[in-house]
């Protein structure tokens, strides 16, 4: 089945463009002028994948992304960005984008990212509208070995979430949990900016250099007892700097 990829720009020569080529690559492309048509296009035919241009007439696009996130935690989202618009590229990426493409966007280097972004959701499971809570009792019998927490947050690999001792669910972006599954495969253990990139599915030339930053920044707020004064994921500086995860044996509520 093609993916389906939801192009969203007021320019309807850029949408042209990126249209015909994305569909020769093999997708279903939709062609839509702004947050209203991407809305009715959720009604109807929900994407797999959003290319989103920021700068549009009425509602921008960083509303969109808002709106977008408020009902999805994982959906791809690649934002179209001018080549001097730094300042929005980080309020998406705090907002929860997980890639940019500065315009004129190269095609070949688009194609690259919608496929990245793809292959990290590839086999994401939806969760459902509403969670049931799980007895706590239940919960400890189901802990497995190797099982991560993040502060009060048990990683659900299966679902691609987060979940807490009383059931509750903390949905998380696919570059969100890409980084989890990566600290949890290696507790303890100082990884790099570009390693962190790497192993959790995205090349490091993709994005610039501080984007593993901002990533972390919004995981804390999530995760962390105290985002200010973080105890799950540290800040390593010196050596060329990086991040450890810090594993418990249960949930951590904080000091």
């Amino acid at each position: 089945m093609k993916s389906r990829i939801a192009v969203v720009d007021d320019d309807e020569m850029i949408r042209e463009v990126v249209v015909e080529y994305l569909t020769g690559q093999g997708f279903d492309v939709l062609s839509l002028d702004g947050g209203p048509a991407l809305r009715a296009a959720f009604a109807t035919t929900p994407p797999d994948c959003v290319i989103l241009d920021l700068v549009m007439p009425g509602e921008d696009g960083l509303s969109v992304l808002r709106w977008i996130r408020n009902g999805s935690a994982d959906l791809p989202v690649i934002m179209l960005t001018s080549a001097d618009g730094t300042a929005d590229r980080v309020v998406g990426l705090e907002l929860g984008a997980d890639d940019y493409v500065s315009k004129p966007a190269d095609l070949r280097e688009l194609l690259a990212r919608v496929r990245s972004v793809l292959r990290r959701r590839t086999g994401a499971a939806s969760p459902p509208p509403m969670a049931q809570p799980v007895p706590l009792v239940e919960q400890r019998k189901s802990a497995g070995p190797g099982e991560a927490w993040f502060g009060r947050w048990r990683l659900d690999r299966a679902r691609r979430r987060l979940v807490d001792s009383a059931g509750e669910v903390l949905p998380v972006t696919g570059a969100e949990f890409g980084l989890l599954c990566v600290f949890a495969d290696h507790p303890s253990v100082v990884l790099s900016r570009d390693k962190l990139l790497e192993l959790s599915g995205t090349d490091p030339g993709e994005v610039f250099d501080r984007a593993i930053d901002l990533r972390i920044t919004r995981l804390r707020r999530k995760i962390e007892p105290v985002p200010g004064d973080p105890t799950v994921i540290r800040t390593i500086r010196g050596h060329g700097g990086g991040y450890e995860y810090l594993p418990s044996d249960g949930p951590n509520y904080g000091r």
